[in-house]
Parts: C-alpha cells; sequence; structure tokens
C-alpha cells in the first residue's frame, strides 16, 4: 500500500470573498494582515501545487492520501470552501482520503464547526478519536488536538482529555493491524525536543505514552518543515509532512506498507513538480 502525507496546504482566497463579519477579534484582525503582508506571497501557488500533488499521485501509484490540516488561514466558511474543491482530485485515490483539521481551521471561536461540516465527507463517522478501517493490515486513527486560540500570540493545541482516555482501548481494539495516528500538533520537534508553550501540543506526552507501544506511525504537520524524529521508548516513528505549498519549503512523505513495517521516502518541489528524494 502506498501512503501520500501532506499537511499545511493554506488554500487563499481574495479577501473581497471573505465574510465582512468576525473581523472584531484581534486575532484574526492580526491574522489578516499576517496573510496581507506575508503568506498570500508564500501561497499563492498552493491550488495549483495541489494539483501538481495529484499529478505526483498518478505518477506515484499512491492508493490512499492523508493531510494532517492547515487548510486554511483564517478559518473562514470562503476559504474552508475553496480548499475543499482544491483537494477534491486527492480524494479519488484507490482507498480515498483522510483527514483532520489544523489550528488555522478553528482559527477563532465562530469557527468551531466549520470544518467538520465542510470537511465531512472525508471524516469517519462518530467522536473522537475517529477510526478508519482501511484493510485488513492497515487502520487510521484521527485525533483532533485543536482548538480556538483567540489570543493573538498563542497558536498551541490540546488534545481534550475524553480522546486521550478512549485513545488505548481504540488502539488495542485494531489488533495486528499498521495504525497510522495522524494529527495536526507536533508531539516533538525535529530536535526530539517538544514545541514551546505558545505554539506546541501541551499533553504530548500523554498522547506518546499512549501510543508507546503501537505498531504504526505518527503523522502531523504545523511545524513548516519536512522531519522524521523518534522518540526514546516510544515505538512507532513521528513524521511532519511541513508545509506542501509554501514557497520554498514544499515537503511530502510517501509510506510504503510492507509486512516488515514501513518504508518512508521523502518528497519535494523542484522543477516544477513534486520529486522524491
Amino acid at each position: 500500500m502506498r501512503v501520500l502525507h501532506v499537511s499545511d496546504v493554506h488554500v487563499d482566497v481574495p479577501f473581497a470573498d471573505m465574510p465582512v463579519t468576525g473581523w472584531g477579534s484581534p486575532k484574526r484582525l492580526l491574522g489578516g494582515a499576517n496573510l496581507a503582508l506575508r503568506r498570500k506571497r508564500r501561497f499563492r501557488d498552493a491550488v495549483e501545487k495541489l494539483r501538481l500533488i495529484g499529478e505526483f499521485c498518478d505518477e506515484q501509484r499512491v492508493d490512499l492520501v492523508i493531510c494532517t490540516g492547515d487548510y486554511t488561514a483564517l478559518g473562514t466558511e470562503p476559504e474552508l470552501l475553496a480548499a475543499r474543491a482544491a483537494i477534491e482530485p486527492l480524494t479519488h485515490r484507490r482507498l480515498g482520503f483522510a483527514t483532520v483539521p489544523g489550528n488555522h481551521d478553528v482559527y477563532v471561536p465562530d469557527a468551531v464547526g466549520r470544518f467538520e461540516r465542510i470537511f465531512s465527507d472525508l471524516l469517519p463517522p462518530g467522536p473522537w478519536p475517529k477510526v478508519r478501517i482501511v484493510d485488513d493490515s492497515v487502520a487510521i486513527v484521527a485525533i483532533d488536538s485543536t482548538r480556538p486560540n483567540p489570543q493573538p500570540w498563542r497558536s498551541s493545541g490540546r488534545i481534550p482529555d475524553a480522546q486521550l482516555e478512549a485513545l488505548p482501548d481504540v488502539l488495542a481494539s485494531l489488533h495486528d493491524r499498521f495504525v497510522f495516528v495522524i494529527t495536526h500538533y507536533a508531539p516533538r520537534l525535529a530536535s526530539g525536543r517538544p514545541d514551546r508553550f505558545s505554539h506546541g501540543l501541551l499533553n504530548a506526552d500523554r498522547l506518546l505514552a499512549a501510543c508507546a507501544s503501537l505498531r504504526g506511525a505518527i503523522l502531523h504537520g504545523h511545524v513548516h518543515r519536512t522531519y522524521r524524529v523518534r522518540v526514546d521508548g516510544v515505538r512507532p516513528e513521528l513524521f511532519c509532512a511541513g508545509s506542501s505549498t509554501e514557497q520554498g519549503r514544499e515537503g511530502l512523505w510517501l509510506y510504503e506498507v510492507e509486512r516488515k513495517g514501513l518504508r518512508a521516502t521523502q518528497g519535494t518541489f523542484e522543477g516544477g513538480r513534486y520529486r522524491l528524494r
């Protein structure tokens, strides 16, 4: 089975297409200023790059695509609708598409619930953590680590206690399958250290403890660098896809699930196309 992992695609729409309401939040105002001054330039080709990722999927005979969130900049409905349309070709792989939201998709309180409504067809039913049995050998467990961060200086995440309490039984029920645990926030940086308090996953240690003996891999985004890292005492390796569309930092992972485990190859964007390193 060949699985493509992308993340943080940040599809943009013109400001004129965004709703006039909701700009009273300091977080969204500052986010809008950042979008105008920096992000629009860095992600201006996001939709075209998603099209090229679709071509890459065809070239590499990808069976399943996983995206670990951050489809938007400000979490508005027009952005989410544009992102859902842009990824449509990627959702038609032989084994489909799986995803979780990113912090930019639930940017402020008025965005809560919007992602799950617009991306509902790409999410397994039921409460988080959501489970998808891909086949007899592979399963996906999707964990929502996002939350609104009204404070302009904070973009941290936290997995709700109920999800972490349910996780051990969920993982145990999957028996001998290889399990992709997918979430947005990085449990560890490339250095192996936790992310800073204002940006990281606040209860990362609890997630790693719950997954310590898992036969599988933990996939995430949020940090715009593509890397893999092992954590002492934790069996599954951690993979960050970085941002798959940010100019100059484009990254992704191609996984091949085999009987002996996982073969992972990093991808990058060179010469106007996505390639494997």
